[in-house]
């Protein structure tokens, strides 16, 4: 059955300017009819839920390029390692391995916000921690 970009859109949720980018980064194929409208057949739904879910991920769209062969497939099944799929658990690997750095980034990062700030952590103090010492213009004391 075939669908037109709007249908594949609706059926994964994906925008018709994605499905266009897909299209026009290899990752997915389209036929067009004598009006030029894209048509995609029933394998296309699969393969874009297979790229939202690798993007979701983390993966780049270059990364995703790397399990362009396997993305017909239930892609649980395809991580299973093989000769066949090795350059695309390398990419696997080094992805994790950014994320990993990341969070541990993020994570010191959170911590040294929380030690400079630590009013955060009780917001009925932060009005008076924030304004001691400070002239407020009001004289009278109140």
């Amino acid at each position: 059955m075939a669908m037109l970009i709007g249908e594949l859109a609706a059926r994964t949720g994906a925008t018709t300017r994605a499905l266009r980018y897909y299209e026009a980064q290899g990752l997915l194929e389209s036929e067009r009819t004598g009006n030029g409208y894209r048509v995609y057949g029933p394998g296309a739904v699969t393969r874009v839920r297979n790229i939202r879910d690798l993007l979701a991920s983390g993966f780049t769209v270059e990364d995703v390029k790397s399990f362009v062969a396997y993305l017909d497939d239930n892609l649980p099944e395809v991580f299973t390692y093989s000769p066949t799929c090795a350059d695309g658990y390398g990419v696997g690997a080094q992805r994790v391995a950014e994320l990993d750095e990341r969070i541990a980034s993020l994570t010191r990062l959170r911590g040294i916000l929380v030690r400079r700030m630590p009013w955060l952590a009780e917001p009925a103090t932060a009005a008076s921690t924030a304004t001691d010492g400070v002239d407020t213009g009001d004289e009278s004391g109140t």
